[in-house]
């Protein structure tokens, strides 16, 4: 899907939705000054595969530690890697730089398992760019779940600090 498709798709849904539009970010580091202007916790996405083969996408708070070693034990995966741009083209329509949890409307085979930090997962909004790294959406959490529920997609929410999965919230 391309960012207008999405935002349709938001909004036949029922899912508000904000968007701030801002120069291409690359990294996490990259555009201080332009989340500071976006009110809520903003994300890092990784998109990782297992030695098994299954894909994974992580949404984590942009400042969460995420411990690649260790993660394996507590979501059930096998041995974690970074998936190639290709793969990551291929399952969920995106490019590096533009990894968002958003992106799960590109899966319709659920291909990808997502796992939520519960940092998001408890936070009264969430920031995740539409699909290309030049903008940035806040929708609410019941939003962000509504979507999650519209494309059939249930998250394993993990509490990073503590590394376990904790109940849906």
């Amino acid at each position: 899907m391309t960012r207008a498709e999405l935002e349709a798709f938001l909004d036949a849904h029922g899912v508000d939705h904000r968007a701030t539009e801002h120069p291409a970010v690359f990294r996490v580091e990259e555009g201080e000054d332009i989340k500071a202007a976006i009110p809520g916790p903003h994300t890092k996405n990784l998109f990782l595969k297992d030695h098994r083969g299954q894909l994974w996408l992580i949404s984590a708070e942009q400042a969460t530690r995420v411990d690649l070693k260790a993660l394996p034990a507590v979501i059930g995966s096998g041995r974690l890697s970074f998936g190639s741009p290709e793969r990551l083209f291929e399952a969920l329509g995106v490019t590096p730089g533009s990894v968002t949890g958003l992106a799960l409307i590109n899966d319709p085979g659920r291909q990808v398992r997502f796992v939520l930090d519960a940092v998001l997962a408890r936070a009264a909004q969430v920031n995740f760019h539409p699909l290309v790294n030049t903008a940035t959406s806040t929708l609410s959490q019941a939003g962000f779940r509504r979507f999650l529920a519209a494309v059939g997609v249930a998250p394993l929410i993990v509490d990073f600090e503590r590394m376990r999965l904790v109940a849906d919230l």
